[in-house]
């Protein structure tokens, strides 16, 4: 059984477009690094966003996401006020949307863990100060 981590929307997109900087290496990483991975529909249309210079790019995104079994964790209108707690908070970096869904996520399931090409994640923090240790940050 393969460990839960969150993903972030940078590795997704470095995956699916072959001119981006992190392909290479994102593509080997993944590759040598089975999880479960867990995001959300906010991240999954960032990614949708960034790779609208080609269909076929979004389209075998999409599949990878079926085929891969990516969880999308559940972000509703109960989880707002966290989200906009968030977002004050980190107003200076400022914190989008996808990424608060990410934090939310880490709250709600326990998972500790993500891969993101972004370092706010090194900032950012749980309840209790706790961080969300981004194991691909060294790569960066």
């Amino acid at each position: 059984m393969f460990s839960s981590i969150l993903i972030d929307a940078g590795p997704f997109i470095a995956l699916f477009d072959s001119s981006e900087k992190h392909h290479k290496p994102v593509r080997e990483f993944l590759k040598q690094n089975p999880y479960r991975y867990i995001s959300t529909l906010a991240v999954f249309t960032e990614v949708s966003h960034m790779l609208d210079f080609s269909v076929k790019a979004q389209r075998d995104f999409y599949e990878w996401v079926m085929y891969k079994g990516v969880i999308i964790s559940d972000i509703n209108q109960n989880d707002m006020p966290r989200i906009m707690a968030l977002t004050d908070k980190y107003a200076d970096l400022p914190m989008n949307f996808a990424d608060a869904t990410l934090v939310v996520t880490a709250e709600k399931t326990g998972i500790r863990e993500i891969i993101s090409l972004d370092k706010d994640f090194d900032i950012y923090r749980l309840p209790g100060k706790e961080q969300i240790h981004n194991i691909y940050v060294d790569r960066l």
